[in-house]
């Protein structure tokens, strides 16, 4: 008996070795491009030193090939692709990592080479290079295919490049992606349809939590890739969210294998709750339902589990909002169909009531829909402050009991999404305020300003990620600029309006001619001749001045006065002339055939 326990440490050592797969991992290689020197855009400050940083990190973390490259044009980027994969014919692991411009169109995406000039939209064909082309690349590896993507940014091509067809769509940022290679990972520093940031350091905010977390000794690339998106959420006040499309199996898979000197010594007990959250923020990153089911599984009860929760029925209003809409779209085109056919009322009023209905039961799945988002993302917020506020920065207090709702303990919308809500509410000209975190009166003016403009419907109570995504998608202003009186638009400005000599701005704010007055005194003398003239005058001078008056009004032109009145001259009648006149006899009566 004493001899097997003598023998147990070396039993215990062997199995560690022989089981443990990810400790000797085979051959690594990787691929380091960074473009920043751009012969027909703008340069770029940060990718040459992010790849300097990244390929740094892989030749310190033991990698058996790392193949630095910066600035290169298409035909030695191809170069370098094709020899790259050379490498990758007999290796385990095969990572390529890209800093510089990318640029999506018609849902494909192209990395850029710095002599591209992308004239036209159809020049990314021949100019760039697909996002494809990098993963035939990387394909011969056995174990893992990475490719990590800091391309990301505002593109200035995107803006000025001439479309050959009006309906080519052009993102913004790159779109998302789903491998269809096995063991493969595309990782972007934002996520589809948002750009990234380039930092303020000489380093982007996404290569620095790259060079911390990926090459951590024994940690799973995908727990990896969970780490750099909290920091990078973190460093960029949750602006910018790292993400990762494609799966793996259920075993981990670490770029670096684990030391094997800390095999032997007894090692702490890890913390349960760690081990919960790093589960947690891995479905978080798959992100659909069975990865929060698998999640659930796993971990039936607990804080962790309340959360996972909301997120599930979050996906589920998410559905049942997309089921309403193709139901309410089928229920319209059927009454359209029906009118247009001339199908009889009674089929066309059914039709009628069935759209409408259809319509409301859509209105009611995105309420539902919004609210869902907007519990979920508030109890994700509290997670993340909680997380921060704990000792380790990864544990939360996990004390509440089994069950517990935590989107009740915060109801509305969080102050970071709704401050980015009504930062891109002021990009887009709808919101002149101070993005303070308040969703008060004015910021729900300026959204309803923006559903005027952009033909969007979104609820104007709350600040939701619906909303967030509908403006950030606009790229340009929405909302026309308001002026002061006295000022008119121009662009992005309001200039003065200036009136030239003999014009005044009315109240329409425009410039018109100004009208003269008569001299006060000019106008008593007058009126004082008037009242000295004897009655008998009076109407004769009137029907002079009224002649023109009748005419206009498309009478006979003349005017009948007595001693009360002036009038037109009827129609078929006219003035016959008598002189003299005297009280109570016309000098001019109206005279009618």
């Amino acid at each position: 008996m004493r001899s097997l326990f003598r023998f147990c440490p070396l039993l215990l050592v062997l199995a560690l070795l022989l089981g443990a797969g990810p400790a000797f991992a085979g051959k690594r290689v990787a691929l380091v491009l960074s473009n920043s020197a751009y012969q027909n855009a703008p340069q770029l400050a940060n990718p040459d030193n992010d790849g300097a940083v990244i390929a740094k990190t892989l030749k310190e973390a033991g990698f058996d090939v790392v193949d630095a490259r910066h600035d290169l044009p298409a035909l030695e980027t191809r170069r370098a692709l094709r020899e790259f994969a050379d490498s990758a014919r007999d290796a385990d692991i095969a990572v390529v990592y890209y800093a510089g411009h990318g640029i999506e169109v018609d849902g494909a995406n192209y990395l850029i080479p710095v002599d591209a000039k992308l004239e036209r939209d159809t020049d990314v064909y021949d100019e760039a290079l697909s996002l494809d082309r990098v993963l035939v690349a990387i394909e011969p590896a056995k174990q893992l295919r990475l490719v990590i993507l800091d391309a990301c940014r505002d593109n200035p091509f995107g803006k000025t490049m001439k479309r050959t067809i009006a309906s080519r769509g052009i993102g913004r940022g790159l779109a998302q992606v789903e491998p269809t290679s096995p063991n493969t990972l595309i990782a972007y520093s934002a996520k589809a349809g948002s750009t990234a940031q380039d930092g303020d350091g000489s380093n982007s905010p996404f290569t620095i939590a790259l060079a911390k977390h990926l090459t951590t000794p024994g940690l799973d690339v995908r727990r990896a890739f969970g780490f750099v998106r909290d920091d990078v959420l973190k460093t960029t006040n949750y602006k910018q969210e790292p993400f990762v499309y494609g799966s793996l199996g259920g075993d981990d898979v670490p770029l670096v294998p684990a030391k094997i000197a800390a095999v032997a010594p007894a090692q702490p007990a890890v913390n349960a709750q760690a081990e919960v959250r790093r589960d947690y923020e891995l479905a978080l990153q798959v992100g659909n339902k069975a990865a929060w089911d698998a999640f659930l599984v796993q971990h039936p009860n607990g804080f962790y589990s309340s959360l996972a929760k909301l997120q599930l029925d979050k996906i589920a209003a998410e559905e049942a909002h997309a089921a309403a809409t193709a139901k309410a779209k089928q229920a319209e085109a059927e009454r359209d169909r029906l009118a247009a056919a001339g199908a009889q009322k009674e089929a066309q009023a059914k039709a009628e009531a069935d759209a409408k209905a259809a319509e409301q039961a859509q209105l009611t799945a995105q309420k539902a829909k919004e609210q869902a988002q907007q519990q979920a993302a508030a109890a994700e917020q509290q997670r993340v402050n909680l997380a921060g506020a704990a000792p380790d920065g990864s544990t939360v207090k996990a004390n509440n009991p089994p069950g517990t709702n935590v989107a009740a303990l915060t109801p509305s919308a969080p102050a970071d999404l709704t401050r980015s809500v009504q930062t891109e509410l002021g990009r887009v000209g709808c919101f002149s305020g101070r993005a303070d975190g308040n969703w008060n009166t004015a910021s729900q003016r300026s959204l309803s300003q923006f559903n005027r403009y952009a033909g969007t419907k979104l609820d104007v109570k709350v600040a939701s990620t619906d909303a967030l995504d509908a403006v950030k998608a606009k790229p340009s202003r929405v909302c026309p600029r308001v002026c002061d009186r006295g000022f008119r638009a121009d662009g992005d400005k309001c200039t003065k309006i200036v009136c030239g000599d003999g014009y005044v701005l009315n109240d329409d704010n425009e410039c018109e001619k100004k009208r003269g007055k008569p001299p006060a005194s000019t106008a008593k003398r007058d009126d004082g001749q008037q009242q000295d003239r004897p009655a008998k005058q009076r109407p004769q001078a009137g029907a002079a001045a009224a002649a023109a008056g009748g005419r206009a009004s498309g009478g006979s032109g003349q005017i009948y006065c007595n001693d009360l009145i002036c009038r037109p001259v009827k129609r078929g009648c006219h003035l016959g002339f008598r002189g003299g006149g005297g009280y109570g006899a016309d000098p001019n009566p109206e005279i009618c055939d």
